[in-house]
């Protein structure tokens, strides 16, 4: 548990953002089963990523083992399987806390996702610490999960949420975030890279300037660990939350990163078996971290799939991946800006592989039922994000997004299918 890992640098893009020579892309996808499914008599195109990732055979293979072979329950029982589950359950905290380059495994909390790690956050750290008259800044690109949750506990105890805007081609206005930062904000709640636009946040400038003026930083990294390298150290984050379902692991598991001494001084989030040291009727005595953080019978399977997931990832290498995904999306904003009519929705010097377009007046939903038909699953509508459709004064985008088994051919027919869709409504 106290296993202690040498900071690492973020990987970066190989070969200035071109396809990496030594990245294969038809052997990556083999790896997938259900790249070789058909939807209505065509080759599946899956360019839905952003709302859930495919998921290897490794990772498959990983939680058919489980069951098979050593399903038990975890930390109680002295027999061989609940031993190997425990063995295998701390095992993927630790491949966590190194694949975020956290300084202590303690600081890795299993979650149900993103979502609770931030409603976790808010719940005992903001509750704690926000008081009436207090600030927490937001982005105005968040994700309903990083919204919300502030929302609730700023009407419950008196503080005021505040939102930095963006401009018209989905960055943050820096001016702004600096003038909206003062010495009331208590935290500052951002994404990594947005889900509906693809921006990507400059989050290490946004930590230490937030750092500087007393603040707390939490970061939503559900749209950048699967594509991005993360070291939290290096960062100096004070929160870090992602979901294993974003990063080709099971659904139903997530991790909360937060610095130990927060995370030390931070009240129990759920009460229950696991998290405690000792129970009487008087009086309840907690664990430290993580397991203060874990009531109940935890996602055993799920734990054990993400670790897997994290471990297939590392071995293919984010530097890789991320010039792969880089090149792809260079290659789609090029053939859809080809095709007339079309509007990109987010078009941010840096971001991440999101293409979310709008077509004239045909709704995302019909764009997004002509594009299945052709065998092409991508999302259609505000995608948890509705103040940023506000902020573009639309309703909805059509957004494909990318992930490392993704291709050229696949891009064209995207743009393929989209030109059906100007058919159908010629």
């Amino acid at each position: 548990m106290k296993t202690k890992v040498k900071p690492h640098k973020p990987a970066k893009p190989s070969n200035n953002g071109k396809r990496p020579a030594g990245f294969d892309v038809a052997k990556i996808r083999k790896d997938f089963p259900i790249l070789k499914e058909k939807v209505h008599g065509r080759p599946l195109v899956y360019l839905d990523n952003a709302a859930t990732t495919q998921k290897p055979l490794s990772v498959i293979e990983a939680l058919e083992s489980y069951y098979r072979t050593y399903n038990s329950n975890i930390h109680r029982g002295v027999h061989l399987l609940s031993v190997k589950a425990t063995d295998a359950y701390e095992a993927a905290r630790v491949k966590a806390q190194k694949f975020l380059g956290a300084a202590d495994a303690r600081e890795i909390i299993f979650t149900r996702g993103a979502t609770e790690g931030i409603n976790l956050v808010a719940q005992t750290w903001g509750r704690q610490n926000v008081k009436a008259g207090d600030e927490i800044l937001v982005t105005n690109m968040e994700h309903h999960s990083n919204i919300v949750p502030w929302q609730m506990l700023c009407e419950e105890k008196g503080a005021t949420l505040k939102v930095i805007p963006i401009n018209d081609a989905g960055e943050l206005i820096k001016d702004e975030f600096h003038r909206l930062l003062t010495p009331r904000t208590k935290l500052v709640a951002v994404a990594h890279v947005s889900n509906a636009l693809g921006t990507v946040n400059p989050i290490d400038k946004i930590i230490r300037v937030a750092h500087e003026m007393g603040a707390k930083v939490l970061v939503d990294g559900a749209q950048s660990v699967p594509h991005l390298a993360v070291d939290v150290q290096a960062l100096d984050c004070d929160f870090y939350v992602f979901s294993g379902h974003k990063i080709y692991g099971p659904t139903g598991i997530g991790i909360l990163y937060g610095k130990y001494a927060l995370l030390d001084s931070m009240p129990p989030y759920q009460g229950g078996g696991d998290m405690i040291s000792s129970v009487t009727f008087e009086k309840t005595l907690y664990k430290k971290p993580p397991h203060k953080f874990e009531a109940g019978t935890p996602h055993i399977a799920g734990v054990i799939g993400l670790g897997a997931a994290l471990d297939y990832v590392t071995q293919t290498g984010l530097g890789d991946i991320a010039a792969h995904e880089q090149d792809l999306l260079v290659y789609g904003i090029q053939k859809l800006k080809e095709i007339q009519g079309l509007q990109l929705v987010g078009t941010a010097a840096h971001k991440a592989g999101v293409l979310s377009f709008t077509l004239g007046e045909i709704h995302p939903h019909d764009i997004g039922t002509i594009l299945d038909r052709q065998g092409v699953a991508i999302r259609a509508g505000h995608h948890c994000a509705q103040p940023v459709m506000e902020r573009f004064r639309i309703p909805a985008t059509a957004r494909a997004s990318l992930g490392l088994y993704n291709t050229r051919e696949e891009i064209d027919a995207l743009a393929k299918a989209v030109k059906k869709v100007i058919e159908v409504f010629r």
